[in-house]
């Protein structure tokens, strides 16, 4: 009898294991899938030249993409920070500025897909955010740890900065204690946008 009840329950802990890796392919496919035809959205917007410039975004609108060449991280930017939107890519945060503006750009991602890179992000580093509407490149300046009620990092000073936003710590299992926080100023005037020669690999 004890042998037949620990079989049944093996057996329904191999079918639960076996829809949780079902479920993570899943989203990892669709995930690529969005990226893909996120970039080449972008691509094609850049090709047309021909966009508008906008202060507000409805949610789920492609931003752009933010690329961080030494750590081989490239991820498409659309506008929101809710789950649903980071589940498939790197979030700007609402009430944010957007890039080319005045103020604080905030993007956020999760540290164990999109944002995992950054674990290894030093100072000095150059951040390049492509939009249709410009090429922005920020420098580095400061990295930190800060609980989720800090909400102060997304603060404007008035420049041109940039706000990384992941969980941390970056190892940890289930839902994260803190945020990790960098920082970056931009560094020179924007450039016309590129398109990109191949579309990153997630």
């Amino acid at each position: 009898m004890k042998g037949r009840i620990l079989s049944c329950v093996e057996g329904v802990l191999l079918a639960c294991a076996l829809l949780a890796f079902g479920y993570c392919g899943f989203v990892l496919v669709q995930s690529r899938i969005f990226q893909h035809q996120q970039n080449q959205e972008l691509d094609r917007l850049i090709r047309s030249r021909a966009v508008p410039a906008v202060h507000r975004l409805p949610r789920g609108s492609l931003v752009g993409r933010i690329e961080v060449q030494r750590l081989g991280l490239s991820v498409a930017v659309v506008e929101g920070s809710d789950e649903a939107t980071l589940a498939k890519a790197a979030g700007h945060i609402e009430g944010t500025s957007l890039p080319g503006e005045d103020g604080n750009v905030g993007i956020a991602a999760h540290r164990d897909t999109f944002f995992r890179p950054l674990r290894n992000i030093r100072q000095n580093d150059i951040i390049r955010v492509t939009t249709p509407n410009g090429s922005y490149r920020y420098r580095v300046i400061s990295m930190g740890v800060v609980t989720p009620e800090t909400v102060s990092v997304l603060k404007s000073d008035g420049g041109q900065v940039l706000t990384l936003v992941t969980c941390y710590p970056f190892t940890f299992i289930g839902s994260a204690p803190d945020r990790f926080i960098v920082r970056a100023e931009e560094v020179e005037a924007p450039a016309q946008p590129e398109a990109s020669l191949a579309h990153p690999r997630l």
